[in-house]
């Protein structure tokens, strides 16, 4: 997901895969030693989160999953 701004203006404040590989040009090191432009055939997302501040209950987003697949 993106907003289609920038997050930060530093790298270390870029947010989505889209501006972490800088559109492409600035591949990333995953774990496994691979390195990725943009998502691939066969990758799983998921996406969960929360919100929470002192004196309130925290809110929870719950989980979304999802694969992509070949057109």
């Amino acid at each position: 997901m993106a907003t289609g701004t920038v997050s930060g203006k530093e790298k270390d404040e870029r947010g989505c895969l889209l501006e972490l590989t800088w559109r492409g040009k600035e591949p990333i090191d995953l774990p496994s030693g691979e390195q990725r432009r943009f998502l691939e055939d066969g990758d799983e997302i998921i996406m969960k989160g929360f919100c929470e501040r002192e004196g309130f209950r925290r809110i929870g987003l719950g989980e979304c999953r999802g694969r992509i697949v070949p057109a």
